[in-house]
């Protein structure tokens, strides 16, 4: 079972550059995928970007291409999502998943999700 934390969100200014983080507690984090999902209130989940094992491989979505980032550390079993021009439209909660070996945009493949961080962007 893989457990995942996000950490990183907050209120932001629009144009703001936060972070986000997501440790998993597993030994074998090198044989997941991750992807990073949000959900704005009243919004159906969304996919974001996403990671494969090896980080050889990286989808994102039309709406952050060329502004969000999507990174791995398997040696502290963490993946990153470095969010630069924030806008008010990004607003929602942020959750990280994992899924063995192969990135996906589908959130019903992956298997373990965290709890979720709030990114709140004012204008």
């Amino acid at each position: 079972q893989v457990q995942l934390v996000e950490s990183g969100g907050g209120l932001v200014q629009a144009g703001g550059s936060p972070r986000l983080s997501c440790a998993a507690s597993v030994r074998t984090f090198s044989s997941y995928a991750m992807g990073w999902f949000r959900q704005a209130p009243g919004n159906e989940r969304e996919f974001v970007a996403a990671i494969n094992w090896t980080g050889g491989r990286i989808k994102y979505a039309d709406s952050v291409k060329g502004r969000f980032t999507i990174s791995r550390d398997n040696a502290k079993n963490t993946v990153y999502l470095q969010m630069n021009s924030l806008k008010p439209e990004d607003t929602a909660v942020y959750y990280c998943a994992a899924r063995y070996w192969a990135a996906a945009s589908s959130s019903d493949e992956y298997t373990n999700w965290g709890q979720g961080t709030q990114v709140t962007v004012s204008s």
